[in-house]
């Protein structure tokens, strides 16, 4: 993997989130509609979570929403940007990366 300057890592802007509510995607195996709150807003996002977690399993859990990355329409939904999650090897694994105590949402990964 290639290192980055610095300077490209502040150029990430991360914070924290709340799920609000998880939707399935017609004809998508793999992709759930996920509303975020990070705060000053709400974000709809397209989330590859779907063979890892319910839709109750995420509803209300804490979350790391990269905010910043360029808007992208994923099966006719904008994702405004996307859920952090730590990825096994074999991608057998997939969790949620998240706070270990509550935070105001909003509040920026550093």
């Amino acid at each position: 993997m290639e290192n980055i300057k610095f300077s490209e890592w502040q150029k990430l802007d991360l914070k924290t989130g709340k799920i609000l509510s998880v939707e399935n995607i017609e004809g998508a195996d793999k992709l759930y509609k996920i509303l975020v709150d990070i705060g000053k807003e709400k974000r709809t996002l397209a989330a590859g979570l779907k063979p890892y977690y319910k839709p109750e399993e995420l509803i209300g859990k804490s979350c790391v929403v990269f905010t910043n990355l360029e808007p992208r329409k994923i099966r006719g939904i904008e994702s405004q940007g996307m859920i952090l999650a730590a990825v096994s090897e074999d991608e057998s694994n997939v969790r949620l990366l998240q706070p270990d105590e509550d935070i105001e949402l909003g509040s920026n990964i550093k």
